[in-house]
């Protein structure tokens, strides 16, 4: 739904609104972002109408001076704390008009719950009602977090013209490649459904509380053989039925998940676009796919990576996240020429905690290739054509469990040292390092892999280990196989080093529950399967059939600038 561009200059006028305020909680988080001393602002509820004849509820934040422009931000989280604070204080409190509305079947707006599917139609709906309003200057900019950075690339999908700036932080454009993308379902989306649509709570430990005890039942729901029974049962009782066709239906090609696949929005959209991912975030494959994207189509946009997991969105990222934020509104929607970013990619290094800037992503450099040996070592020559397989035994009843890495919640950079003394996981590991050497990009691996049962999924990931023989998750990748013969997997992209000393550690496994949905070695959806079978996996190394790859940009320092993290 597309319209002309409106005109613009107009000049920004509120309506009544209430008393203008300036609450303690909008001073300290900007002082806790790094931002500006803010301003006051007032705000009002309005009620936005929309084709499917419902009325979105929404909060208008003006700020006292002159604005500098319209934000909006859009999702199913409710409009009180932290959001509020985070996004519309945060950015009222810095001279912008803010329209903060929730999704169709939350907080106060009409309609039914079904997350992610309706946001596209609605969000068109909210442009054309901003457009009606005499307040409005002729164009606008969109901000938002997780599902909220979501809604933004479903707008984009069919971008308005008048939409002149998006700040998307940890936030995916498909979410059927998140739930089913591997092959095997994640059940974070099952967690995460006892916070959509919560209604806000003026007492956030209370509410934390609450979405806590409803993730302990999750659990057991998650425990279940078959499992379908029982989330059936539980997601009904809840009011969250909903979930359930995202369980039953396990190929992504079907029609019921392109309401939720917007990868076109890569494809179509020139607006200036600043991401924001973080190498532990359970979104950042789709984040850096957004960036490399648009660069090769030569749209405006950037990329800041920080050692950061999802929740590091309202937390420990804010002292980079809001002043970059600030900093590409005020130039791409206020036309101020305050633009401070030397380099269109910022990437913090993990263990290191220093900041490179580089010119593109992944930077241009030489790889470190290490083979499988059988003797669970990794090293620069390849075994000869001798060299026996290995094998390990995956049991369903007694998964491979998940410890840290991508996560919506409980990842990151993980003490991961237990999975050496599992007998369902290979561990391999090179020598002590001579010199540090710093991952910049996508480790890949490739595993000459045959198993018993054909279904199998393969869990991959990259360690540290340290002089004292401590394990640290650093990167990982999952892929439900079915095959035999040479099985090429691509790590997720990550910034790190790797200190003299310390060794590199190639896991592999054949689960990570409850991360991922237990594989029952049968081709089934493993939702429905009522028999969970053992699969024994084997991995070859004659004549170097294994191999390790780890991308580093020791000879492009030209290309990198360097500064330590604040």
């Amino acid at each position: 739904m597309k319209s002309s561009r409106p005109e613009r200059g107009r000049a920004l006028r509120a309506a009544p609104e209430s008393k203008s305020v300036l609450p303690l909680w909008t001073r300290f988080h900007a002082r806790r972002a790094r931002l500006p001393k803010p301003t006051p602002w007032r705000m009002r509820t309005v009620r936005i109408p929309t084709r499917a004849n419902l009325l979105l509820g929404a909060d208008l934040y003006t700020p006292v001076t002159p604005s500098k422009g319209v934000l909006v931000a859009f999702g199913p989280y409710g409009r009180g704390a932290p959001l509020s604070i985070g996004f519309a204080r945060a950015f009222a409190g810095q001279g912008y008009t803010v329209l903060f509305v929730s999704s169709r079947g939350t907080a106060d707006s009409e309609g039914d719950l079904d997350p992610i599917r309706t946001d596209a139609e609605d969000y068109q709906d909210i442009v054309a009602w901003l457009r009606e309003q005499l307040w409005y200057p002729g164009r606008f900019g969109t901000i938002g977090s997780s599902y909220l950075g979501y809604t933004q690339w479903a707008l984009m999908s069919d971008p308005p013209p008048d939409l002149a700036a998006a700040v998307v932080t940890m936030g995916p454009h498909d979410f059927s490649r998140h739930v089913w993308g591997s092959g095997s379902f994640r059940f974070d989306i099952l967690e995460w459904s006892a916070d959509v649509g919560a209604p806000d709570d003026p007492n956030p430990l209370r509410g934390w509380r609450t979405r806590s005890v409803t993730r302990k039942r999750v659990g057991g729901v998650v425990a279940g053989v078959p499992l379908l029974p029982a989330a059936e049962e539980f997601f009904t009782a809840a009011g969250r039925a909903w979930v359930l066709d995202r369980l039953r239906r396990d190929d992504i090609g079907d029609p019921f998940w392109a309401p939720e696949q917007h990868t076109d929005a890569l494809d179509i959209s020139d607006v200036p676009t600043l991401i924001f991912a973080g190498w532990q975030d359970v979104f950042l494959s789709q984040s850096v796919r957004q960036y490399a994207r648009l660069r090769e189509r030569g749209a405006d946009v950037a990329l800041t990576v920080g050692a950061w997991t999802h929740i590091d969105i309202l937390l420990r990222g804010q002292p980079v996240i809001g002043p970059e934020t600030l900093d590409w509104l005020d130039t791409h929607l206020a036309d101020r020429d305050t633009r401070r970013r030397r380099a269109p990619v910022r990437v913090q290094v993990g263990a290191e905690q220093r900041w490179l800037e580089l010119s593109e992503w992944p930077p241009a450099g030489a790889f470190t290739t290490l083979h499988l040996h059988p003797d669970r070592r990794l090293t620069a020559e390849p075994p000869g054509p001798d060299a026996a397989p290995a094998s390990f035994l995956f049991d369903p009843a007694r998964p491979t469990p998940t410890i840290g890495g991508n996560l919506l919640n409980r990842g990151g950079y993980r003490d991961d040292t237990a999975y050496a003394e599992r007998d369902d996981v290979l561990v391999y590991d090179s020598e002590p390092l001579q010199e540090e050497l710093r991952l910049l990009g996508a480790p890949s691996v490739l595993l000459t892999h045959s198993s018993e049962r054909r279904d199998a999924d393969v869990f991959v990931r990259v360690s540290d280990v340290d002089r004292r023989g401590r394990s640290r998750a650093v990167t990982e990748t999952y892929r439900r196989w079915q095959g035999t013969g040479p099985l090429a997997l691509t790590l997720n992209d990550s910034a790190y080093l790797f200190r003299a000393g310390h060794r590199v550690r190639l896991i592999v496994a054949g689960g990570s529950f409850p991360q991922f949905s237990r594989n029952p070695g049968t081709g089934e959806n493993p939702l429905t399967a009522a028999v969970l079978h053992p699969n024994r996996h084997h991995i070859q190394h004659a004549n170097g059939a294994s191999v390790l790859r780890l991308p580093n940009a020791e000879h492009s320092q030209r290309n990198i600038r360097a500064h330590r993290a604040d």
